[in-house]
């Protein structure tokens, strides 16, 4: 009887309680302002001078259930009651809803969300990364400890969903889209093509073959391929400034280089 009273006292008000961010049943001491908030997200969206809490220096938390005030643990030691069915000690962290499939990765020194064998740690991007990338993508060191280039909110420890483009740079997937609606189908960092564009690059030259864009309306210039990064003189066309050392359009104009004296 006394198990069953305690099992009760356990999972009385599972994700009943908590913010939008997180079900939970205890909310966070901020060691940084004193304040009480649900979730560091909560506290971060709250301050006006804009700093931030650290996960990790939290201390205290309040239960939900019984107001007790107490050091971080997984179930309150007035009441009994369990504050997050996934709690990580090292992250200060508490979530009823297990669906998330929470796990904690050491080398990023927090947790996240989808199941721990559908990522995998990579050591130069310093990120974990859906295990479909593994040897699939281009490398850049930290790549994920940079703003997302079109939103500018911070991409490792973000809540949404992040995308890993063709030349290594990441963004958030809903930006991602959003991008794409307004016909940017490159890099908005390194002007890279996102997708493979050999079926419109093949198009687009047939098309300039077709309007005779290929004649020399304004002499030469000097262009720079955003694909291979060479720079190359060309004949100015009203169109299509083909890279001619990758063949590629991806190119745009620029000033004649400085050769040495």
């Amino acid at each position: 009887m006394e198990l069953d009273d305690a099992a009760r006292r356990h999972g009385f008000g599972k994700m009943g309680s908590g913010c939008k961010h997180y079900r939970r049943r205890c909310r966070i001491r901020a060691p940084c302002c004193n304040d009480v908030f649900h979730c560091r997200h909560c506290h971060n969206e709250s301050t006006k001078d804009g700093h931030e809490l650290d996960r990790h220096a939290v201390e205290s938390v309040i239960c939900l259930v019984c107001d007790t005030e107490q050091p971080v643990a997984q179930v309150c030691y007035n009441c009994g009651v369990c504050m997050g069915e996934y709690f990580c000690s090292a992250c200060k962290f508490f979530d009823d809803d297990v669906d998330r499939e929470h796990f904690h990765c050491q080398d990023c020194g927090i947790c996240r969300v989808g199941g721990k064998d559908n990522f995998f740690h990579c050591e130069k991007c310093g990120s974990c990364y859906s295990v479909s990338l593994r040897d699939k993508h281009c490398c850049i060191e930290n790549s994920m400890k940079n703003n997302c280039p079109i939103c500018y909110e911070y991409l490792f420890d973000s809540l949404r969903e992040t995308s890993v483009l063709r030349c290594g740079h990441t963004m958030h997937l809903q930006c991602f889209h959003e991008m794409l609606k307004h016909d940017k189908f490159s890099c908005p960092i390194c002007s890279m093509p996102i997708f493979d564009m050999d079926k419109f690059l093949r198009a687009l030259d047939a098309e300039i073959e077709a309007n005779m864009l290929h004649i020399d309306y304004m002499g030469k210039g000097w262009i720079v391929c955003n694909d291979c990064r060479d720079t190359t003189q060309v004949y100015a066309r009203v169109a299509g400034h083909k890279c001619c050392h990758c063949q590629s359009h991806n190119t745009c104009r620029v000033a004649a280089p400085v050769l040495p004296a």
